[in-house]
């Protein structure tokens, strides 16, 4: 085997399958509250949804988890599945309509080349809801590297999103 190899740029990662306690609850929250639409059901088991009609973005599925509890918060799993928004009007739309719904977020983050939002399903998966700045606006070090950190997300500027034509 080549020791070097470097996956082409143009891969992306497809969807994420999620395990769910109970199917109508995690409809509710991926359709219903952050707006996914249905493609297509396995019978009460199983649900693909999209957004724009790509034939799945996140597989919710009761296989081998219904009714089962959520994961212990110190055991190793999916840390959170990030959706990304094209814009940051979208974010702060999405924003918006998780707080008129009283959703809880975990947190909300400024990381540099993009903002982000946080919250769990209703299964404690881990959610991220975010948007990358455009790549000529990403921090760099004095070397050229790329320069991500952590600071608190101006939740308020980003719902002033809301009021530009």
């Amino acid at each position: 085997m080549e020791k070097s190899y470097t996956v082409p740029a143009q891969t992306q990662i497809g969807h994420v399958h999620l395990k769910v306690a109970n199917l109508d609850r995690a409809m509710q929250f991926y359709c219903d509250l952050l707006g996914f639409s249905v493609t297509t059901m396995y019978g009460k088991e199983a649900a693909f949804i999209s957004a724009g009609g790509y034939h799945h973005h996140i597989g919710l599925n009761t296989w081998y988890s219904k009714d089962g509890p959520p994961p212990p918060p110190r055991a190793t799993g999916l840390f959170h599945t990030a959706i990304l928004y094209p814009t940051r009007k979208d974010l702060a739309t999405i924003v918006r309509r998780l707080m008129d719904a009283g959703y809880p977020l975990t947190g909300a983050s400024d990381h540099g080349v993009s903002e982000a939002i946080y919250l769990n399903d209703p299964d404690q998966n881990g959610v991220e809801l975010y948007w990358d700045r455009p790549k000529e606006d990403w921090p760099a070090n004095p070397d050229g590297s790329l320069l991500m950190y952590t600071r608190p997300l101006d939740l308020h500027g980003l719902l002033k999103e809301l009021e530009k034509a």
